[in-house]
């Protein structure tokens, strides 16, 4: 792994990464909010910035990295100079992809700036959230409904015979419906306190079965889950056992399984059933995670 991707994982669990005599990755925790402009929903996430005077070692970055790699703390100071250096050397003359993370440029001023990549959220809560887009909706326009005018003894003459005759039919619907619904409310009660009695009949009864049929034992085959993302793996045990804690901290379905041609213990971030799902959720963790996971068939 590069250095770029040990500071894209440290982000997912620390509010600050400092590279030491370069700078630090610093992240700023922003709720959800929405564009009204183009009703598109964005869920909570981690805003990045980086501050060029956050320089000191203060040992996450190496010590992870030793840990990762089961080195030395020093021999991991000495990879982020060694790398460092690299970076140095090529903001020169280009820009420096830092993972997922962003991006590194020099300005007129020879400044280091920072672009965040926005489509990156290194907020675990929010992990597999994505910016939602809605089409606007058009709120219908009220309609002015004019009264009807007062019934006098003038205008009552005037009223159509078929206006008369269909209120009739109206006042007759509705005294019939009020009946049905008496009939059936009626029906209801007799049907609950039928259930009632043969519910507590149930309660009180005893049932004694002189010949019991045989248990019958039901082997449900589980389906074996032989695709497995791969995370690292480990020489020493406990590095693996460390890194599995750390991805079932993060929400991953983590495991063990087993060891390589090696000797070395491999961690998975998941398993799955079938390969079309490993893949799909390879290259969302590609992208997003670690860009050294890899699918391995078992």
């Amino acid at each position: 792994m590069t250095l770029a991707n040990y500071i894209n994982d440290l982000l997912y669990r620390y509010d600050c990464v400092i590279v030491p005599n370069f700078g630090g990755f610093v992240t700023n925790k922003i709720g959800a909010r929405v564009n009204t402009t183009t009703h598109t929903f964005y869920p909570p996430k981690k805003q990045i910035t980086f501050n060029a005077y956050l320089q000191h070692n203060d040992g996450l970055l190496a010590n992870y990295i030793a840990s990762s790699k089961n080195i030395s703390f020093e021999e991991a100071t000495a990879f982020i100079a060694e790398e460092v250096a690299q970076w140095n050397e090529k903001l020169a003359t280009t820009t420096v992809t830092v993972a997922s993370v962003g991006s590194l440029s020099l300005n007129e001023a020879k400044q280091i700036i920072f672009e965040p990549n926005p489509s990156s959220n290194f907020l675990k809560e929010s992990f597999g959230l994505a910016e939602v887009s809605t089409p606007s909706v058009e709120r219908v326009k009220e309609v002015a409904i004019k009264s009807l005018p007062a019934t006098t003894k003038e205008n009552r003459k005037t009223i159509p015979l078929y206006l008369k005759r269909t209120a009739a039919a109206a006042v007759f619907v509705g005294i019939a419906y009020v009946g049905w619904n008496g009939v059936q409310n009626q029906q209801q009660q007799v049907l609950a306190n039928q259930e009632e009695a043969v519910e507590k009949k149930i309660q009180s009864a005893t049932f004694v079965i002189e010949n019991p049929l045989p248990t019958i034992n039901l082997n449900v085959s589980k389906e074996d889950r032989n695709f497995h993302i791969i995370a690292g793996a480990f020489q020493e045990e406990h590095n693996a056992e460390n890194k599995l804690a750390e991805l079932q901290e993060k929400g991953y379905d983590a495991s063990i399984v087993g060891k390589n041609g090696l000797g070395l213990t491999q961690v998975a971030f998941a398993s799955y059933v079938t390969k079309e799902e490993a893949r799909k959720a390879l290259e969302i963790i590609k992208e997003s995670v670690s860009e050294d996971a890899w699918l391995l068939a078992k």
